[in-house]
């Protein structure tokens, strides 16, 4: 058999490096945080439930997005969750090869020889293992920012099944020729899940921030920063959708996968 390209990776571990229903509407604008505070940085944690030092990368991601740090800049936590480690005796609910491919595009991008997990990737540009928190904070402080979207949120149920997001807004920072796509991430809090087989065997496992569905708004091109740019993107939910359990984050990245600015929406009650 051949060799897997992939490594699960803890603590010390020398691969890491820093790299430079119904059909009412609900409407939602951008935090104030997000507008005065220079812009989000944006944390991507590539994980899987099946690797067994990813649970402790995912408690970090989970207290970064609760602010437990305290940084001088909004964060705004994704996490994406692999399907590469489901051969080792348990799936993981939430893995996609859909993540899997994102996170090979980082790879290729930051120039990487594998994939691994848990891998954090910081405004599309630099990364780390996902459980060094030094690591990790140091390449925050360090990260170049971009201002936060301000883009207003239309929230509308046309099934019980879907959800529609109208987004329209400038995206606060310029887009040159090269091109830039505006992404829209669907992601969910306080998952837990009681792992009874592979490496986590025996472990309740928490989850935060975890992305569960990734549309593209619109592609934009020599675009001014005060520009207004619309779209629309249906997600398709899931059995127990709970919209106090989620949020959206929109985000804008350009062709060599570098993070151009990222807004945090969370959902209303209403919907």
């Amino acid at each position: 058999m051949a060799p897997r390209l992939f490594a699960c990776f803890g603590k010390g571990t020398s691969s890491s490096s820093q790299l430079g229903h119904g059909n009412d509407a609900t409407v939602v604008d951008v935090s104030p945080e997000e507008l005065t505070r220079g812009g989000a940085v944006l944390v991507e944690l590539f994980s899987s439930q099946g690797c067994k030092t990813s649970p402790e990368a995912e408690q970090l991601i989970s207290r970064l997005s609760r602010g437990d740090f305290q940084l001088e800049m909004p964060v705004i936590v994704l996490a994406y969750h692999v399907d590469y480690w489901d051969y080792q005796g348990w799936k993981d609910p939430f893995g996609s090869s859909q993540w899997t491919v994102r996170q090979k595009s980082y790879v290729e991008a930051l120039k990487l020889d594998t994939l691994f997990t848990p891998q954090v990737v910081v405004q599309g540009v630099a990364h780390c293992i996902g459980n060094e928190e030094e690591a990790l904070l140091s390449i925050i402080g360090n990260a170049v920012r971009f201002s936060s979207p301000a883009f207003k949120a239309n929230f509308v149920r046309p099934t019980p099944e879907s959800l529609q997001v109208a987004l329209t807004g400038p995206l606060r920072t310029k887009i040159d020729n090269q091109g830039a796509d505006v992404m829209v991430a669907l992601y969910e809090n306080g998952l837990v899940t009681n792992c009874p087989a592979g490496e986590n065997k025996g472990r309740i496992l928490s989850n935060d921030c975890v992305v569960t569905k990734l549309e593209k708004l619109c592609s934009v091109k020599d675009c001014s920063a005060k520009k207004t740019v619309s779209g629309t993107v249906n997600f398709s939910l899931w059995e127990g959708f709970d919209a106090n359990k989620c949020g959206i984050a929109v985000f804008v990245q350009n062709r060599s996968y570098q993070i151009l600015g990222s807004q945090n929406i969370h959902l209303p009650n209403s919907i």
